[in-house]
């Protein structure tokens, strides 16, 4: 065997290695699925308080000051440190690590996700809701028959990305100690005191994957355009 084997014999094969690759694969992308469901939720509710009409007299409502408050602080400040809030502080009696986390990216994703979600309801021309407030529709039927529809188009693609950017914050979850994808090759990489089979194995796993959903978020854009030409 010459060196290049021996360290990648060393980093995969010996003691099935591999294995915990595919576990911390596992772990990483529980998180990453977890989150973004919670903070599409999230966003979703964010982006319809942001929009809420503030009654006669008065620039924003309530719901509009929380949203914003709630933007404002998430974008603001670093994901690991919220990480580390969540863990250390706010569930500190908790011992399951992958909903901490799990939440903690939720409620980090919900406040970008509500931006989207916002600007996609925005970009959708005004005549539209014109139109169903005159058929008799009340504002919410609007925004659910009439807007939301034509909106989610204009947020897949960016959601889409969101969610590979998502699996690529996981990489922090070491700070609690799950062992995620990075986590399990830099624990290898202590066992067998060589660093770049481990760490570019764990770098190829990523880029698959992320090559993988980039592909798929591509052909659903050209899917998208398609629709609208027609």
């Amino acid at each position: 065997m010459n060196e290049i084997q021996t360290k990648f014999y060393n980093a995969f094969i010996v003691k099935d290695r591999w294995l915990l690759y595919f576990k911390g694969l596992g772990v990483t992308m529980e998180i990453a699925v977890i989150a973004g469901i919670i903070g599409i939720v999230i966003g979703c509710i964010i982006a319809l308080m942001k929009l809420s009409e503030p009654k006669k007299g008065h620039k924003h409502t309530i719901w509009w000051t929380i949203a914003t408050v709630y933007v404002d602080i998430i974008r603001g400040t670093p994901a690991v440190l919220q990480l580390l809030i969540m863990w250390f502080i706010v569930f500190s009696s908790s011992n399951n690590g992958v909903l901490v986390a799990s939440l903690s990216f939720g409620i980090n994703s919900g406040a970008y996700v509500s931006e989207i979600i916002r600007a996609g309801i925005l970009a959708v021309d005004r005549g539209q809701t014109e139109a169903g407030r005159s058929l008799g529709l009340t504002r919410g039927q609007t925004m659910k028959e009439i807007v939301l529809p034509q909106a989610i188009k204009n947020v897949l693609p960016p959601i889409g990305n969101e969610f590979i950017t998502l699996i690529k914050e996981t990489a922090i979850v070491g700070y609690v100690s799950l062992s995620d994808l990075t986590r399990v090759a830099s624990q290898i990489s202590s066992r067998t005191y060589e660093a770049f089979m481990p760490l570019i194995g764990a770098a190829v796993i990523y880029f698959v994957i992320i090559k993988v959903l980039t592909l798929l978020l591509e052909a659903l854009e050209r899917r998208l355009r398609k629709s609208d030409l027609r």
